[in-house]
């Protein structure tokens, strides 16, 4: 991996490393996109995202047939959002399974890692977007409000908006 790659990778997960919880999208037969509230487990060296399901969970059927698929996070006490877009893949690897294994998990799945129904999905990302304020939530309420009983735009720090380049474009699958 280059220098800017790693620049890359490294910018996207201290973006995303206080926000365990995104919003996880994919394509269904329908072609409607589906969302579902996932945790996610740990972004790996190359940007990858790692999530827990089951075999038996629509992501996991709609991640087979259509792999391209949108992840976002969102942190509002922070003024902070992200948006990744990137391929998913199916991984059913005990090894990997029970590496990243952890009590919150235990929940979800009581059977534990060896459960056969127990899966992962990786995420790598092509892109993220994101939007970063940098003013206080209480800066940002009072602008608001200002704004609603005067009739104007809020007064606000619009912060920072990026793009952060993890891949270059692949084409649409068709």
């Amino acid at each position: 991996m280059s220098t800017n790659a790693s620049a890359q990778v490294a910018a996207l997960a201290d973006k995303i490393s206080s926000m365990r919880f995104a919003m996880f999208t994919t394509v269904d037969e329908h072609g409607h996109l589906i969302s579902h509230p996932m945790t996610n487990q740990e972004t790996d060296d190359q940007g990858g995202l790692w999530f827990y399901t089951s075999i038996h969970t629509p992501l996991w059927q709609n991640i087979a047939v259509q792999p391209e698929v949108n992840v976002s996070f969102a942190q509002p006490d922070d003024s902070l959002y992200v948006s990744i877009s990137g391929t998913a893949e199916r991984v059913v690897d005990r090894e990997r399974i029970r590496a990243l294994w952890n009590p919150m998990v235990q929940a979800w799945f009581p059977h534990g890692p060896e459960d056969e129904h127990v899966v992962l999905v990786r995420v790598a990302p092509h892109s993220a977007e994101y939007w970063d304020s940098n003013d206080s939530k209480m800066v940002r309420l009072f602008q608001m409000a200002k704004a609603a009983m005067t009739g104007t735009t809020p007064d606000v720090d619009p912060g920072e908006h990026g793009m952060i380049k993890l891949q270059e474009s692949v084409p649409p699958v068709r």
